[in-house]
């Protein structure tokens, strides 16, 4: 698998945050999450649903993974999210076998995207200022709700 540039990475990325406008839109954590095949072809989507399901391992990677179903295989897949990923996200990155994760920002929150790159993942950040605007908004607007989401 060769190495992802920053273009496709970021046309990429649009999915994901439209996911995490449309999480915040529902009252939500404004984080989203697409799963693109090795071909380019989005597999699934999906955005934080903790508030919205009253269910606390709904994050968006969790919600775009099972929204992409059954694979035969993730390898050669690329996690597109908004945000670096938590531990637990990061845990299904590599429970499957997922190749790369594309991460829209890790300003607010460094998840466990350093541990995956340890692993072999494919890491590629983008720094995207419209990521970090709309989490630190949510963050400052919503401490008590985001502790709850990161464990704290």
């Amino acid at each position: 698998m060769e190495r992802m540039d920053q273009a496709e990475a970021r046309a990429w990325l649009v999915t994901a945050v439209e996911e995490a406008r449309a999480g915040l839109a529902e009252g939500g954590i404004p984080i989203g999450a697409a799963l693109y095949g090795a071909d380019g072809t989005l597999l699934g989507r999906g955005h934080n649903r903790r508030v919205q399901d009253d269910d606390p391992s709904m994050h968006a990677e969790t919600s775009a993974f099972r929204a992409a179903g059954r694979q035969r295989t993730y390898r050669g897949t690329t996690m597109v999210t908004t945000l670096s990923p938590c531990w637990y996200c990061s845990g299904l990155v590599r429970q499957f076998g997922i190749s790369r994760v594309v991460i829209g920002e890790a300003t607010t929150f460094h998840g466990g995207h350093d541990w995956l790159a340890e692993h072999g993942v494919e890491i590629v950040p983008l720094d995207d200022p419209e990521c970090v605007e709309m989490m630190r908004d949510f963050i400052k607007n919503n401490p008590a709700l985001w502790n709850e989401d990161i464990g704290e």
